[in-house]
């Protein structure tokens, strides 16, 4: 029983430290996740479809020799980028001109709805209700109108 003890006791303590390196450390899959394959599929290294890619086998198997030597996501991803630059990114970073990546999808559904919205109230905007009165024109109208049917009846 005591011996159980100090196993259970071992293994608490250890327990974090090896979570904490399986958290820390990104699976082969992560990493092939942020890069873009350079075949011209468009799609993510992991998920290039081409048989035998001339690009995306030698990436995933670069990514693999990588991660076994204990190199970090960062520096793999910043080994491709330093090789093929920014387009090897499967997602824009957050600095410079790449902003505006980020923003512009958010900043157009919002002005979309803005737009609807102003398009909408217009549209639905009550008309204002008829006069009660009918202007004076309508009576000088009518006035004329008695005056040449009265000398129609005399006439006929």
């Amino acid at each position: 029983m005591r011996a159980s003890t100090v196993v259970l006791g071992v293994v608490l303590l250890t327990a974090p430290v090896v979570a904490g390196a399986a958290v820390g450390r990104p699976s082969q899959q992560e990493v092939e996740e942020a890069l873009t394959c350079q075949c011209g599929c468009g799609l993510t290294v992991h998920a290039c479809n081409h048989l035998q890619c001339p690009s995306g086998e030698p990436m995933k198997k670069e990514i693999a020799e990588r991660l076994a030597r204990g190199e970090s996501g960062d520096e793999i991803v910043g080994a491709f980028r330093a090789r093929y630059g920014e387009k090897v990114l499967s997602s824009p970073t957050f600095r410079g001109f790449n902003w505006l990546a980020w923003i512009t999808p958010f900043a157009a559904v919002l002005a979309g709805g803005v737009g609807v919205t102003l398009v909408i109230r217009q549209w639905t905007r009550t008309v204002p209700p008829p006069s009660p009165q009918p202007p004076a024109a309508d009576d000088e109208l009518r006035r004329r109108l008695a005056r040449e049917l009265a000398e129609l009846d005399r006439d006929a």
